[in-house]
C-alpha cells in the first residue's frame, strides 16, 4: 500500500531583517513600557553607592534646594502623572493621560530655565518636579567624593639665572668636568683641544692638544692626578697633570668614543661609542678588560656605581643595559625608552637615576630597575644633557637652547631658561651639548654650540612670594 503524502504548508519567507525588527519590538513592549525613557532609580543601589560623607552633602544640597520658595515660585511645575515614571525628559499631554502608559502620547514641551536673582538662568539652580527626578538632576560634582592626589607636592627651588658666559674655544663645546678639589674644570671641543679654566674667576688657565678631532667625554680622577679624555679619532688618552701631556693611550674602538666615565672606587675606565661597544678598560696597563656588547647602535651615555649595577649604559637603539662587571654580561635591559637615550644622570644621595630622550625623562629605581615615574612635563626636543645635584634639582638641556629645571622628587618642571646665543652666533647656534653642577651643587655650567661656556646660579632675591609654585598634579599617570 503507498505511503501516504504529508503536504507541508509553504512558510513566508521573511527576512533577517525583519525578524530582527520583530524581536526588537517585542523585547521593547515587554520590557520598556515608555519608548525613550530611562529605568526608573533604584534606591537601594543608591544607597549602597555612595558613602556617608557624600549622603550628608546630598542631604545638605537637598534642604539648600526645597529651602528657596522665591526660586521655585518661577518654575513651572510638569503635572504629576500616577500611571507614568517620574523621569526627565519630555512631559506627556494630559489629554492622553486617563489612557494609561501604554497609550499616551509623548510630545515635546518648552519648559522655561530656573532664574537666578539677577533674572539671569542659574547653572546650579536645581529643578525639583517630584522626588524621584529630584534626585537625578542633581550635579553630579555634588555628590562625587574628593579624593586629596597622592603625588608629592615639589619642593620650592629658586630659579637660576646666568652670571658669566665665557669665550675662548674656537669650536662646539661638547664635554665637561670637574677637579675634585672644586677649583678648575676643564672643557673638551670640536676645536680639538681640551681648556682648563678657574672656578672662581672664569679665567683659562691651561690649553692641552692632542686630539685630533673634537673631544666628546672628559673625566678628572679623585684618587690620581689623571685626567681622562675620549673623541671622534677614537682615541681614549690618559692626561698627567702633573706634566701636562699624555702618558697613555687606549687603542681598541672601531669608531668616535662618545662617552666616558670612571669606576669611583676600582681603577678602572669605561668608555662607549660608535662601535655600539662599551669597553672597560686597566688604567694603570692600558689593557682592555672587557667589550660590553649587546647595544644594537652607538653607546652615547654611561655612568658607574660602587655597588652593582656598576656599570649602566644608554644607546642610540633607545635601551638602558644594566651590566655585570665581574663576568661582562647584561644583568637587565630597559626598555621603556622610545628614542635614543641620549643621556642620564645618576642621583648624588638616592638609589635612582633619571634617563632623557626626545619622548620623555624617565625616572627608574637603583639597583632592580624598576621604572618610577615620568617628569611631568615633555622638552619637545632632543635632550643631550643632563646632571641632579643633592637639593633634587635636574637640569637638563636640549638641542634648541632650552634648559629646564626639574624638582626630582615631584618630576614638576618648575623653570624653562633658554640660553643667548653670543653676538655674531646663528640663532640656530642655540644648543646645549654638556652640563655639569659644581662639587658643591650651587653652580651650574653649560657647554655650548655658540662656543660659549655658561655659568649658572640661583637667584638669591627670589622667594616662594615673588616665584609661587605652580603646580597642578597629574590626573592620569603614563605607567611607561
Amino acid at each position: 500500500m503507498p505511503a501516504a503524502t504529508v503536504e507541508v504548508e509553504p512558510v513566508e519567507p521573511q527576512s533577517l531583517k525583519k525578524l530582527s525588527f520583530k524581536s526588537l519590538k517585542r523585547a521593547l513592549d515587554l520590557f520598556s513600557p515608555l519608548h525613550g525613557y530611562l529605568a526608573p532609580p533604584d534606591p537601594e543601589s543608591k544607597k549602597i553607592r555612595m558613602s556617608h560623607k557624600v549622603c550628608l552633602e546630598y542631604e545638605g544640597i537637598r534642604a539648600a534646594t526645597t529651602s528657596q520658595p522665591s526660586r521655585e515660585a518661577n518654575v513651572v511645575q510638569p503635572p504629576v502623572t500616577p500611571n507614568i515614571l517620574a523621569l526627565p525628559g519630555p512631559e506627556i499631554s494630559s489629554d492622553h493621560q486617563q489612557g494609561g502608559a501604554q497609550n499616551a502620547l509623548v510630545g515635546p514641551s518648552i519648559q522655561p530655565k530656573a532664574l537666578n536673582d539677577v533674572g539671569l538662568p542659574a547653572k546650579s539652580t536645581v529643578v525639583v518636579s517630584t522626588s524621584g527626578s529630584s534626585e537625578r538632576n542633581l550635579s553630579t560634582s555634588a555628590i562625587m567624593e574628593r579624593i586629596p592626589s597622592k603625588w608629592p607636592r615639589p619642593v620650592w627651588h629658586a630659579p637660576w639665572k646666568t652670571y658669566r658666559v665665557i669665550s675662548g674655544h674656537l669650536g662646539w663645546v661638547r664635554s665637561i668636568a670637574f677637579d675634585p678639589s672644586n677649583t678648575w674644570f676643564c672643557t673638551g671641543s670640536a676645536d680639538r683641544t681640551i681648556k682648563i679654566w678657574d672656578v672662581g674667576s672664569g679665567r683659562l688657565k691651561l690649553t692641552l692638544t692632542g686630539h685630533i678631532e673634537q673631544i666628546r667625554g672628559l673625566a678628572v680622577s679623585s684618587k690620581h692626578t689623571y685626567m681622562f679624555s675620549a673623541g671622534d679619532d677614537k682615541q681614549v688618552k690618559c692626561w698627567d697633570l702633573e706634566q701636562n701631556k699624555v702618558i697613555r693611550s687606549y687603542h681598541g674602538h672601531l669608531s668616535g668614543v662618545y662617552c666616558l666615565a670612571l669606576h669611583p672606587t676600582i681603577d678602572i675606565l669605561l668608555t662607549g661609542g660608535r662601535d655600539s661597544v662599551c669597553r672597560v678598560w686597566d688604567i694603570r696597563s692600558k689593557a682592555q678588560i672587557f667589550a660590553l656588547s649587546g647595544h644594537d647602535n652607538t653607546v652615547c651615555s654611561v655612568f658607574t656605581r660602587p655597588t652593582d649595577p656598576q656599570v649602566v649604559t644608554g644607546s642610540h637603539d633607545s635601551t638602558i643595559k644594566f651590566w655585570d662587571l665581574r663576568f661582562g654580561k647584561t644583568m637587565l635591559t630597559l626598555t621603556h625608552h622610545k628614542k635614543s637615550v641620549r643621556a642620564m644622570a645618576v642621583h648624588p644621595k638616592e638609589h635612582c637615576f633619571a634617563s632623557a630622550s626626545a619622548d620623555n625623562i624617565k625616572k627608574f629605581n637603583l639597583p632592580k630597575g624598576e621604572f618610577c615615574h615620568n617628569m611631568l612635563s615633555q622638552q619637545k626636543t632632543i635632550i643631550n644633557a643632563m646632571a641632579v645635584n643633592e637639593e633634587g634639582v635636574l637640569a637638563t638641556g636640549g638641542d634648541n637652547g632650552s634648559l629646564w629645571f626639574w624638582d626630582w622628587k615631584s618630576g614638576h618642571n618648575y623653570q624653562q631658561a633658554q640660553t643667548i646665543v653670543q653676538p655674531g652666533s646663528l640663532d640656530s647656534e642655540a644648543g646645549i651639548y654638556a652640563i655639569s653642577y659644581d662639587l658643591t651643587g650651587s653652580r651650574l655650567i653649560t657647554c655650548e654650540a655658540d662656543k660659549t661656556i655658561k655659568m649658572w646660579r640661583e637667584d638669591e632675591n627670589a622667594t616662594p612670594e615673588t616665584h609661587p609654585l605652580n603646580f597642578r598634579p597629574p590626573k592620569d599617570i603614563r605607567r611607561f
